[in-house]
């Protein structure tokens, strides 16, 4: 049989109830090691800099726009990001599995599935809840469908009259979705948006 190295996590600022359950069940856990806890959102970056973790369990309530999962992802690729929410939607969650999240959870989530994502994360496999929850989830702004349709064939580098045309509306209405979207994602102009692929 092949011994395996624990599985190395770090875990974000939560809420106290939440924050003691998950030290409690990766405690529990032979093959997980937690490596850092009650990590800080502005000390993050850092904190996975140092630690390396393979897997981080973030809050998503405490990021400020959900491009930050996409730099976090950027910044440490090998580092799997599970994101806990209070009620994500399953449009929020497939927003956080493109932004580079490997898993996306309630926060009431039971402890033996939240065990097992952590290790399907480990192992790069992507994780979303079970069920469908309608209740729109705390955090910073989603893109709409819409938004998100714009916002891929702004990365392709198409001008805004061949947006218009390919998702057959306005101008002025690929205009409107392209300033919400540079305002959700914390940029603002089309080279920074580029960049950040």
């Amino acid at each position: 049989m092949v011994h395996r190295p624990p599985v190395s996590v770090a875990v974000a600022q939560f809420e106290d109830i939440v924050a003691r359950g998950l030290r409690a069940l990766i405690d529990e856990d032979e093959d997980l090691d937690l490596v850092a806890d009650g990590v800080a959102h502005d000390r993050l970056a850092e904190t996975l800099a140092a630690t390396k973790p393979r897997v981080a369990i973030l809050n998503f309530g405490s990021l400020r726009r959900a491009a930050e999962l996409r730099d976090l992802h950027n910044e440490f690729p090998a580092t799997r990001l599970l994101v806990l929410s209070n009620r994500p939607t399953p449009a929020e969650c497939r927003q956080m599995l493109a932004f580079g999240a490997t898993a996306c959870l309630a926060k009431s989530t039971e402890a033996r599935d939240v065990i097992h994502a952590i290790h399907l994360a480990s192992r790069g496999l992507h994780v979303l809840p079970p069920a469908v929850v309608e209740a729109p989830a705390a955090g910073p702004d989603m893109l709409t469908p819409r938004e998100a349709d714009v916002l891929e064939l702004l990365q392709q580098g198409r001008s805004n009259a061949e947006i218009a045309q390919a998702l057959h509306v306005g101008i002025e209405t690929v205009r409107t979705h392209a300033r919400r979207i540079y305002r959700k994602l914390g940029v603002r102009t089309r080279r920074e948006l580029r960049a950040r692929q």
